[in-house]
């Protein structure tokens, strides 16, 4: 992946040693974070959802946090990279805003090592990356990506990126309105399976939009280098539902997936690359995932 003409963003924050306040953040408590965990590990749940909507519920709103914030050190080449991806993603969505007579709000990156108090509640390295638009910021662990090269077999640098596109593809859902809509809609589901369904076209969506990203970041800049589709494809089938579950279970329950198969993530990630073009990436109104 070709990076060395991309401005890096100045929308990275680093809170890596830095000491959790209090030992709890948001009113929500160990049993909140445990109940992420574990709905992130088993099902595939994202575990900012869980806290902001445990949060929300303690609260009736989104708990505002205040932390130091600090700039990540210029020699510290995985921050560095990491920067660089969130101000080729910023540049991009700018572009595919303002066409479409929009204004792109960029979204914070923050750097956390450990455990770090969020406007969703308490993020913890364990949960993976994920978005919180609460405060409008995506949080990542860097040793998240030792798991992506390790654990799920998924190496490289395309991969490492395309989870960054992923979760900045929940804050422009966020901004157009379409998280809410699926909240809402989730919360008049009368079955969890009614519920997870919408979940699932959700994520497939952020998928389509990291796939966007992708295409129009290399029609502009040529970021693409041999084998970074390959590692992007095998990332989004590595943490696909069913083979997660397979994983963990040994047995695999579709009624129970929250961001959809390994083809699925695959084939919506593939649909953004091929057309760069986000009305291409209405899962919503598709018949088949």
């Amino acid at each position: 992946m070709r990076l060395d003409n991309e401005n890096a963003s100045d929308n990275v924050e680093d809170r890596r040693g830095m000491a959790m306040p209090g030992g709890r953040a948001g009113g929500v408590g160990i049993g909140t974070i445990v109940l992420a965990l574990v709905a992130s590990y088993f099902f595939g749940v994202d575990p900012g959802t869980v806290i902001e909507v445990a949060n929300q519920f303690q609260s009736g709103q989104p708990a505002a946090v205040a932390t130091p914030t600090r700039r990540p050190p210029a020699e510290d080449a995985a921050a560095q990279f990491v920067a660089k991806v969130l101000g080729s993603t910023e540049r991009t969505w700018h572009e595919i805003f303002r066409a479409g007579g929009e204004r792109y709000v960029e979204p914070k990156l923050v750097l956390f090592s450990g455990a770090t108090p969020t406007a969703c509640g308490t993020g913890e390295a364990a949960m993976g990356p994920f978005y919180c638009p609460g405060d409008r910021k995506v949080y990542i662990d860097l040793a998240f990506y030792r798991d992506l090269k390790t654990r799920f077999r998924a190496p490289g640098d395309f991969a490492q990126a395309y989870v960054i596109a992923h979760e900045v593809g929940h804050h422009v859902q966020h901004l157009l309105g379409i998280s809410d809509k699926v909240q809402a809609e989730r919360q008049r589901a009368r079955n969890p399976a009614r519920a997870n369904a919408l979940s699932v076209r959700l994520e497939l969506q952020a998928d389509c939009f990291a796939g966007v990203w992708a295409a129009r970041a290399n029609e502009a800049r040529h970021i693409l280098e041999d084998g970074d589709v390959e590692e992007a494809l095998t990332a989004a089938s590595a943490i696909g539902d069913d083979r997660l579950q397979q994983q963990t279970n040994g047995r695999v329950a579709p009624d129970s997936f929250t961001h959809g198969s390994s083809a699925q993530r695959v084939r919506w990630f593939k649909r953004g690359l091929d057309s760069g073009d986000m009305a291409r990436c209405d899962t919503f109104a598709a018949t088949k995932l």
